[in-house]
């Protein structure tokens, strides 16, 4: 399977803030879904119409996994939610309600995330935070869902109990 990684940034894309957030999430996903192979990583601004296009080439390019970070909260240039709510087919509210239930327990302004999570064909889409702690946690919570997620997305008849 092959996954891709887009921080959205405007500092980051003018080279004025070092992206620590995309590298720690392809860490992280190659640690613990082994079964990943990177297969793209961009920096982008907070941009509605650089991010739908991305999105929408990775989806055509039969990406499995989409992971973007920052542009999640409520500033006026994030956009990162909007965008992948336009695009998907299928929104997965359990991912979203696991991710901001276990940052709250941890920090109270977690639930100003508007982080989205769904589907668009064979494509797995996550909004995660642009934070590198708050990222890394909140994949935290949900990886393990993740391959069964996408396998059920492509077809596979396996039956879910005791799937994850």
């Amino acid at each position: 399977m092959k996954f891709a990684i887009i921080t959205l940034s405007d500092k980051g894309y003018a080279k004025e803030r070092e992206d620590v957030t995309g590298p720690a999430l392809i860490d992280f996903i190659q640690k613990n879904l082994d079964f990943m192979e990177l297969s793209y990583y961009k920096i982008i601004p907070d941009d509605k119409d650089m991010l739908k296009k991305e999105l929408l080439d990775l989806c055509e390019a039969n990406i499995d996994l989409v992971v973007t970070n920052g542009s999640t909260g409520i500033a006026p240039r994030d956009i990162a939610p909007d965008v992948t709510q336009e695009l998907i087919e299928k929104r997965l509210w359990g991912f979203e309600e696991a991710m901001r239930l276990k940052s709250f327990e941890k920090t109270p302004t977690a639930i100003v995330s508007r982080a989205c999570v769904g589907t668009r064909k064979n494509t797995l889409i996550i909004n995660l935070p642009g934070s590198p702690k708050a990222a890394i946690e909140n994949i935290g919570f949900i990886y393990k869902a993740i391959e069964h997620t996408i396998k059920k997305l492509q077809g596979d008849q396996t039956p879910c109990a005791g799937a994850v």
